[in-house]
C-alpha cells in the first residue's frame, strides 16, 4: 500500500473552488482504475485556513500507481484544474506505508 500526499498552501478563500476541482479531478477515472484509492482525506490546518493537506490509500504497487496516474493524463493535467488556486506547494509525493497502527 502506498500513501500519495501533498500539502499545498491556498490562494486566500479559494478552499470551495479547490475542493470542488479535486473532487471533481478524482471521480472523473474509470472505476476500475479509481477504486485503486482506498480512502482519500482533505485536511485543513487548524491554524492556517489556506493550507490544505491532501492524501490517499492506494492499494497497489509504484509501478502500478504511476500507470494509473499516466492513465489519468498525468501530474500535468490533474493539477492544471486546481493549479491557479495554490500559492504553493508545501509537499507532494508518494510514501510506502510499513505499518498500520491501530490504538
Amino acid at each position: 500500500m502506498l500513501c500519495t500526499l501533498s500539502a499545498r498552501r491556498l490562494e486566500p478563500g479559494s478552499f470551495d473552488e479547490f475542493r470542488s476541482a479535486f473532487e471533481s479531478m478524482s471521480s472523473e477515472g474509470p472505476d476500475e482504475v479509481m477504486k485503486r484509492w482506498k480512502r482519500v482525506y482533505v485536511c485543513r490546518d487548524v491554524t492556517d485556513e489556506n493550507v490544505i493537506l491532501t492524501f490517499g490509500l492506494f492499494d497497489g504497487s509504484v509501478e502500478d500507481l504511476r500507470k494509473v496516474q499516466s492513465d489519468l493524463g498525468g501530474e500535468g493535467t490533474r493539477v492544471a484544474q486546481f493549479g491557479p488556486l495554490v500559492d504553493s506547494v508545501l509537499l507532494d509525493g508518494s510514501y510506502e506505508v510499513l505499518d498500520e497502527i491501530t490504538p
